[in-house]
């Protein structure tokens, strides 16, 4: 699916560490989507520390961040504690949702192709993509997407 800019962010359903399915459809606020490849590696880790340090931030503007990954959800209630993340991460362990938003392809590293997860971000206002970036770099990211919503205001 290709995800097209102010028009109809696709809809799910995914199980959450807040222990309840979270549903995109109950969502009527802003809403920071990002996708990562796995918890607790170096990249991740940096990028969801970082979204951890300006997440009261993007609560002000009215903005929930979640954090999505094919982890499982005992990986991300580990990742979630070792690194105090105040946000919910969501389980796509089918890979439903990724493929959905257009994250899941072709990666290679030291020569290897495989299928994984492309590092993405999504910036949702009522159930409308705002703006999404593709194949990530992790140092300053978080900064950038809460200054691109600080420029909506």
């Amino acid at each position: 699916m290709k995800i097209k800019l102010n028009k109809k962010a696709p809809s799910f359903k995914l199980s959450s560490t807040s222990s309840k399915i979270f549903d995109f459809s109950q969502f009527k606020s802003g809403l920071v989507i990002y996708f990562y490849p796995k918890d607790d590696t170096p990249g991740c880790t940096l990028e969801t520390k970082d979204f951890s340090r300006l997440y009261q931030k993007f609560k002000k503007l009215k903005y929930e961040v979640v954090g999505i990954s094919k982890d499982n959800i005992k990986s991300h209630l580990n990742f979630k504690k070792k690194y105090k993340v105040p946000f919910q991460l969501l389980s796509d362990d089918k890979i439903q949702v990724q493929r959905k938003y257009g994250v899941w392809g072709m990666k290679s590293f030291m020569g290897n192709k495989f299928m994984g997860t492309i590092r993405s971000t999504f910036v949702i206002n009522k159930g409308k993509t705002l703006k999404f970036w593709k194949k990530v770099r992790v140092k300053g990211h978080a900064q950038e997407v809460l200054g691109f919503i600080k420029s909506l205001k």
